[in-house]
């Protein structure tokens, strides 16, 4: 069986009618005759939110500002983990835990707050994944648990087995890779992703990252470069990249990414420090005469 009807959903999650109509008409998920895996994941992340009180006008609102903070995301549900605070909704990615509608950084919580997908031993209970999404959302669930990032390993090498052009699955493998210290492998996951998806942001910012760890600055550049020529918001991009130019010893180049940055991020530790280096760089006596003109 591929997909489940409306009974099915009802019964798995063990929720009411009235929830599922409730939550298709704040928007949280589209009305349908029948749903696949990927919605049922979808489902419990909100219901387990809604347990917490908090309102569905909130997690809508929580998700549209995820998709504005990460380029490149298309479903902050599936593609992040997610805990709440207090009545308001927080993602975990990449390693960093955001508050999206204020855009701070957060302090990531204890697992009591933590809203996951079901563990991997009861996802298989409901079913064994059949599709590319069903595997790339089953690797999502096991990714959020250091315990089982291993068996997420797997499940994205099986997605790609199925569809080899899943940006997302070559996303996530190879960001598994760089926490790994595998940076060969995290590469080519991650150039294989651009070439699935040449307008992917979030590929030319991961790639970027590889190759500024590996020491090769220049490319390191043009990939943040092409990452922010996509999503000129993307404020992590123009972050890394005023880095890459300090290191490249260019201060004048870097000072316009510092200064992009504190316009997108306004609080927060990484505001801090970006205000810092501009300050430092515009007490040069020379780049201050450049400012001034």
């Amino acid at each position: 069986m591929s997909h489940y009807d409306r009974t099915d959903v009802l019964r798995i999650l063990r929720i009411s009618g009235r929830q599922l109509a409730g939550w298709q008409k704040a928007g949280l998920v589209a009305e349908s005759p029948s749903y696949s895996f990927f919605d049922l994941l979808q489902l419990k992340k909100v219901r387990d939110l809604r347990a917490k009180r908090v309102r569905p006008a909130v997690i809508r609102q929580s998700l549209q500002a995820m998709l504005k903070q990460v380029a490149g995301m298309e479903n902050p549900l599936l593609e992040a983990g997610t805990f709440w605070l207090g009545s308001r909704v927080a993602f975990r990615h990449q390693g960093r835990a955001v508050e999206p509608m204020s855009g701070q950084f957060v302090m990531d919580f204890l697992p009591r707050g933590v809203v996951t997908a079901q563990s991997p031993a009861k996802l298989r209970t409901i079913r064994a994944a059949e599709t590319a999404i069903e595997l790339f959302a089953q690797g999502v669930a096991l990714e959020e648990d250091p315990g089982t990032q291993l068996e997420a390993i797997t499940c994205y090498k099986k997605a790609l087995e199925l569809e080899p052009a899943h940006a997302a699955a070559h996303i996530n493998l190879g960001t598994l890779y760089y926490n790994r210290r595998d940076y060969a492998s995290a590469e080519k996951h991650y150039r294989a992703a651009i070439e699935a998806d040449a307008r992917y942001a979030l590929a030319y910012f991961d790639l970027g990252n590889v190759l500024d760890e590996t020491g090769r600055l220049a490319d390191a550049v043009n990939a943040y470069r092409q990452a922010i020529s996509l999503a000129p918001t993307y404020a992590d991009a123009h972050y890394n990249l005023a880095l890459a130019y300090e290191k490249l010893r260019q201060p004048r180049t870097a000072l316009r990414h510092w200064r992009a940055y504190v316009k997108l991020d306004t609080v927060g530790p990484w505001a801090v420090h970006a205000r810092n280096q501009i300050q430092k760089i515009l007490e040069s006596d020379k780049l201050r005469v450049v400012y001034r003109r």
